[in-house]
C-alpha cells in the first residue's frame, strides 16, 4: 500500500477530507489511543521531538486529547469538544512553529503505524488522506523551529 507525502505547495489551500468511521469501529476507542500513543512514541524520537513534552504527565496529556480528538472525528464519543471546546487547532497549534518539513515528519510517523494496521487498504487510505489534508493546514511557518521542550529528567 503506498501512503503517499506531497510536499506542500506554495499558497496552497487545504481541502477538507473526511476520515471513514469505520476506523472507529474496527479499532474501538482502545485502539484509537493505542495508535495515537504509538505516532506520539515515533515522534518523540524523531527530528522534531522538541515540539511534544519528552516524557511523563505532559507526553500522556498530549497523547490523550489528540486521540480524544481522533476518537471523536472517527464517530466516536466527543471528548475532545467536552473536555477542551472547538478543535480550533490551527490556533491551539499556533505556539508552535510548524514547518513544511515537521509536516512531512509527523506524516511519516503515522505512516508507520497505519501500515501495521490489521485493517482494509480503503480504510487506512481513507484516513491517510484525512491527515495529510489535515497536517496542510496546520503548516503556519517556513522558518527555522525553535526547541520547545528542553526539560531534564533528574
Amino acid at each position: 500500500m503506498d501512503l503517499l507525502i506531497n510536499k506542500l505547495p506554495p499558497n496552497y489551500k487545504p481541502t477538507h477530507t473526511v476520515p471513514d468511521s469505520k476506523m472507529y469501529e474496527i479499532l474501538g476507542e482502545k485502539g484509537i489511543r493505542e495508535m495515537v500513543s504509538q505516532h506520539y512514541n515515533l515522534l518523540i524520537d524523531s527530528e522534531i521531538k522538541y515540539m511534544f513534552p519528552p516524557w511523563g504527565y505532559g507526553l500522556e496529556q498530549a497523547k490523550e486529547r489528540s486521540a480524544d480528538f481522533f476518537v471523536q472525528k472517527l464517530g466516536g464519543p466527543d471528548y475532545f469538544n467536552q473536555n477542551r471546546g472547538e478543535p480550533k487547532l490551527s490556533q491551539r497549534h499556533s505556539y508552535f512553529k510548524i514547518t513544511p518539513e515537521a509536516r512531512i515528519i509527523w506524516l511519516e510517523c503515522y505512516r508507520v503505524v497505519l501500515l501495521d494496521l490489521e485493517m482494509s487498504e480503503s480504510i487506512i487510505i481513507k484516513f491517510w488522506d484525512y491527515l495529510h489534508d489535515f497536517s496542510n493546514w496546520m503548516v503556519n511557518t517556513n522558518s527555522p523551529q525553535q526547541e520547545l521542550f528542553s526539560i531534564s529528567k533528574e
